[in-house]
């Protein structure tokens, strides 16, 4: 008779992103024996991956933040909507007041990740080819770490740069005079092209579908005026989990519908003002509900645009008369002067839904109609949002079963973090939760919170084992999806949908709420973790027989 092994650590932690930076501290807080462990040099997540030029936040400050005092009494920002460079420093500072750094590892990729079933633990395999045990599993990767690059003929032949927004070089790219092909207007499309607009000899950008993208209105900080507001913080921190996505408000209760015409416009022009993601989160309540709604706010948002644009047939690509999906069903993006570069001589807007790439050529793109000539390619293409992190840190679960074939149908979890067959593994910011629907820090918050009090609640218990079960896997799955479809989402090919992605199951992969996330996995807390079978883990050879 002999105990069975004891894991190196009582959790690991994959990924030093808000979410993963936040469940560090809460779980060394409780007394937990954590480890984080992170591919990145440095902490940020998603902010040391993507420092492509102009690469900046959609939310402002300070909602985009954590909300400990011990961490913003001393912070100040720069810019509402702060930069790349700047969010670094901010995880810098963040990882000093909490005295995180002898906790993780970085520049520590996991290679594999597989569930002992004798010892009820996990065994993971870094980077360096080292084994780690954990007895709990903590991916924290969130819903866009994995790019996708389009399958184009002859990319390979491409004598020039090329290179993913998500994965730019840190040395950076000087885009100074450079011919440069941007495919993608997505957000880091949009981010991207305002600043190649500014220096490159010629800029083409490749469009699939037009960016319906609000104004930033971004705005320098003053240190004394922010310093005075840190006094309404906590309020703030608090109103931000009482909202749908984590901002300072929500949509209203009103229709667009039963408002006048005159109201119902005074309402966008205040909106539109503002800037920011405001006309996506905080317009009417109908909004994304129902079609003769939406298409008002899409006339609205179409009149602005085109009011910029002096020639009427690019004003037809960019902002067409008909809308290409409902307003809001794909993530606004953020602008600055995105429109009115395409007056300028260097920039050249494609069309591909009318000439789509047909090859890469050595020194540039062949179209249905014309060879670009290009040095510097820039795909601006999102990610397999969601799935795909988690997917290529090749995780296995019981009987071996990989998170990849669990997945290959429909991706299933249990209140968007436990998946049935893999036990003792949260996820955190990952699909089926509101992830892509919520700013980061909101969202971090949420599940932090909720995996560390449900890890004390087990030790307290003494229960080593915990696993979704699956009909409750189920049920959750379903109640995504049911409340997808009483929206327009499913109307558009977005990445919310997995439409990006060839062969991906369509699906919404987000639940549409934190306020209403927050309140259900509160009510499996408070039912004593429903849905989740807890077990201890064998202690003698006899157990396992």
């Amino acid at each position: 008779m002999s105990a069975a092994p004891s894991p190196d650590h009582d959790a690991v932690i994959v990924g030093a992103g808000f979410s993963g930076v936040y469940l560090l501290y809460k779980l060394r807080e409780a007394g937990f024996d954590v480890l984080l462990v992170d591919a990145a040099a440095e902490p940020g997540g998603v902010w040391y991956w993507n420092r492509y030029p102009g690469a900046r936040v959609d939310s402002q400050v300070p909602i985009y933040e954590f909300s400990m005092p011990e961490v913003w009494e001393d912070w100040t920002w720069t810019e509402r909507f702060p930069g790349w460079q700047e969010l670094r420093a901010y995880f810098r500072h963040v990882c000093d007041r909490l005295d995180l750094w002898p906790f993780m590892r970085m520049a520590t990729p996991v290679k594999a990740a597989r569930f002992d079933e004798d010892g009820a633990f996990w065994r993971l395999r870094l980077g360096d080819d080292e084994n780690v045990t954990t007895r709990f599993l903590l991916p924290a990767l969130g819903f866009a770490s994995k790019p996708y690059i389009p399958d184009l003929a002859g990319l390979d032949d491409f004598s020039g740069e090329w290179c993913h927004t998500a994965r730019w070089p840190q040395e950076g790219v000087d885009l100074t005079g450079r011919r440069i092909a941007l495919i993608g207007t997505g957000a880091s499309g949009v981010q991207v092209a305002q600043e190649a607009a500014k220096c490159a000899g010629q800029l083409t950008i490749f469009q699939r579908t037009p960016i319906l993208a609000l104004p930033m209105r971004q705005q320098a900080l003053d240190e004394t005026a922010q310093t005075r507001r840190k006094a309404d913080y906590p309020a703030i921190f608090r109103q931000r989990l009482q909202t749908s996505g984590g901002f300072e408000c929500q949509s209203l209760d009103v229709s667009a519908l039963v408002v006048t015409e005159a109201e119902r416009a005074a309402h966008f022009e205040d909106l539109w003002q503002r800037g920011g993601l405001c006309f996506w989160y905080n317009n009417f309540a109908d909004l994304l509900t129902d079609e003769e709604a939406n298409r008002h706010a899409y006339a609205f948002w179409r009149d602005k645009v085109r009011a910029r644009i002096a020639d009427p047939a690019l004003a037809e690509k960019l902002a067409p008369r008909v809308p290409p999906h409902p307003f809001g069903t794909k993530r606004p993006s953020l602008e600055q002067n995105y429109y009115k570069i395409f007056s300028q001589d260097n920039v050249k807007l494609v069309d591909l839904m009318e000439t789509p790439i047909e090859r890469i050529v050595a020194d540039g793109i062949e179209t249905a109609d014309e060879k670009i000539a290009c040095d510097l390619l820039v795909f601006a293409t999102g990610f397999d949002a969601g799935r795909g992190g988690l997917i290529d840190m090749n995780i296995s679960g019981r009987g071996g079963l990989s998170l990849a074939k669990a997945w290959e149908h429909e991706v299933r979890a249990y209140l968007g973090m436990a998946v049935s067959g893999f036990p003792n593994m949260l996820f955190a910011y990952g699909p089926l939760s509101p992830s892509g629907f919520s700013n980061g820090p909101t969202s971090s918050e949420v599940q932090g919170d909720w995996i560390r009090d449900f890890l004390v609640w087990l030790r307290n218990r003494e229960f080593h084992l915990f696993e979704a079960e699956a009909s409750a896997e189920k049920g959750w799955t379903d109640l995504v999806a049911q409340a997808g479809a009483m929206t327009l989402f499913p109307k558009a090919d977005s990445w919310y949908m997995g439409a990006n992605i060839p062969g991906k199951p369509r699906q919404l992969i987000n639940f549409p709420s934190v306020v209403g996330y927050s309140a259900l996995c509160d009510d499996v807390a408070n039912n004593g973790y429903a849905g989740f079978a807890m077990g201890r883990p064998p202690t003698r050879e006899a157990d396992r027989i």
